[in-house]
């Protein structure tokens, strides 16, 4: 291969590897659309690894009101996994509300909901 060649292929991969650096949730707990006694926490299993000081997990009641008053934080040891503690929870409806920063600076969020029996 030619020089030019190969530097245009190796930009192709990085920038490729680059467009990719998002994280996205894949496990839940409590999971999503489930009915469940009143979890002691919210955590979520990334993808890719966390930059703690932007990745933030919220959770709302029915009427909007946010119901944890702990912060979220990121597994120091296990940099994929961000938590929140819930304090007990009356039978409702709630929605959990994530913001997540790959450790790259990409930034993705969502949300999703779960009842307590």
């Amino acid at each position: 291969m030619k020089p030019i060649h190969s530097m245009a292929l190796a930009f192709g991969f990085l920038y490729a590897a680059s467009a990719f650096a998002h994280v996205f949730p894949q496990n839940q707990e409590p999971g999503a659309g489930v009915s469940v006694a009143s979890p002691a926490q919210v955590k979520i299993t990334f993808d890719g690894p966390l930059e703690p000081a932007f990745t933030t997990l919220t959770v709302t009641d029915a009427t909007g009101k946010q119901v944890n008053t702990a912060k979220s934080s990121v597994d120091a040891s296990q940099p994929a996994i961000a938590t929140v503690a819930l304090p007990v929870l009356p039978a409702g409806h709630y929605t959990v509300h994530w913001a997540a920063v790959a450790d790259d600076g990409h930034r993705t969020h969502g949300d999703y909901s779960f009842d307590v029996k």
